[in-house]
């Protein structure tokens, strides 16, 4: 007789734990939400606060024209890297890892452009670099806060097909990062 109530006390627990882990999750997921916690949408960029519009910037090409921040062909994203001085060295290696973040994106690597503004790396290194970044120069000085201050260094910010510019990340920043970013935004 114990024996059957132990085997009935055994299954209405089971019966119980069922339900209350579902339940828990759900829980979980609520304060989790309520604290802020959203998954997936961490950005290894520094947000750009407040959100402002680069539709007012005048950038003169160097090739002539200025640049379209709406590209009248199709919405398209602009990563743009802003260098200080004569883009040498250490300015042609952060234009290539800017690159190769946008060409890890496989065949949507067209949804973004790639502005440099500054000056054009000289040699090989800019003509090979010159088939994936369009380069041209801030007129007014408008995007003077996102350069930075060291001679050869690069910073970029991310625009949305808008002009609105999301992120900025600053010289020295992490080239991997900049590729996730990229994929949470195009995928």
């Amino acid at each position: 007789m114990n024996e059957a109530r132990h085997r009935v006390r055994t299954g209405r627990l089971k019966l119980l734990l069922v339900p209350s882990i579902f339940v828990a999750s759900f829980v979980a997921a609520w304060i989790a939400l309520h604290l802020g916690w959203r998954p997936g949408t961490h950005s290894n960029g520094e947000p750009i606060r407040p959100q402002r519009s680069f539709q007012g910037i005048r950038i003169a090409m160097d090739h002539g024209g200025d640049w379209a921040w709406r590209d009248p062909d199709a919405p398209r994203m602009t990563l743009i890297a802003l260098s200080s001085g004569p883009c040498a060295e250490q300015c042609v290696h952060a234009l290539t890892l800017l690159r190769n973040a946008r060409i890890t994106l496989n065949d949507k690597q067209d949804r973004v452009r790639l502005l440099h503004i500054g000056e054009p790396p000289a040699g090989k290194a800019g003509r090979v670099l010159a088939e994936s970044w369009r380069h041209g120069r801030d007129v007014a000085g408008k995007l003077a806060a996102f350069r930075p201050s060291k001679a050869g260094a690069v910073a970029a910010v991310l625009v949305e097909s808008n002009g609105t510019a999301l992120v900025k990340y600053p010289a020295g920043f992490d080239a991997d990062g900049v590729k996730d970013d990229l994929h949470k935004v195009i995928h």
